[in-house]
């Protein structure tokens, strides 16, 4: 017998909430917003921790704008409560990223933005990259491997478990976590080479 989703007060799953939301309704994305709040801001929070110290835009401001956008979604088809979480955090790399297109375009070049590696990355500990060069290697990463890229994605910037990120794929957590190695490995090398 599988173990039942965790409940909220009301009885509501993630994940019930979603299906839901998917259906239109407006009850549903008023209860979902406090079962989600908390784990959205954690992985803004992640999101902010490779942006450099003195970054105008705060954690809560990009959960907000993440949240703008997905209820703008047209179509919400979120399958689970890792799926919502995994959409979540891309739309939070993108934005970030987009502010720092705008941030490097206003500078006319000179507001490159640093990031540090920190989770899975032991030799760039203390070796910032830009958000940008990032960006661009995970887009270079994308067309090599696929699947890599989106369990790196997943990982490294959703803070997915391995088993989130397996049941995302339809995967397996052995495969995925050998995928990541790999994955890791390979962007590891490739920001070397940039810097």
């Amino acid at each position: 017998m599988s173990a039942a989703a965790p409940q909220s007060p009301t009885g509501d799953s993630i994940t019930t909430l979603l299906l839901e939301l998917r259906h239109g309704s407006r009850d549903a994305e008023a209860r979902i917003v406090p079962r989600v709040y908390a784990e959205l801001r954690r992985a803004a929070s992640r999101h902010m921790r490779r942006e450099r110290g003195n970054h105008t835009l705060q954690a809560t401001a990009l959960v907000n704008e993440a949240w703008l956008r997905l209820m703008e979604q047209p179509n919400r088809n979120w399958e689970s409560r890792a799926h919502f979480f995994a959409f979540a955090s891309r739309l939070m790399r993108q934005i970030l990223v987009d502010y720092s297109r705008r941030r490097l375009a206003d500078k006319r070049g000179g507001g490159q933005r640093q990031v540090t590696l920190d989770d899975g990355f032991p030799a760039a500990r203390h070796d910032p990259v830009d958000v940008l060069a990032l960006d661009q290697a995970l887009e270079r990463f994308r067309k090599v491997d696929i699947r890599g890229s989106r369990i790196l994605e997943l990982h490294f910037f959703g803070g997915l478990a391995f088993g989130e990120i397996a049941l995302v794929l339809g995967l397996t957590s052995r495969t995925v976590k050998r995928d990541w190695s790999l994955a890791r490995a390979w962007l590891h090398d490739e920001l070397s080479k940039a810097s």
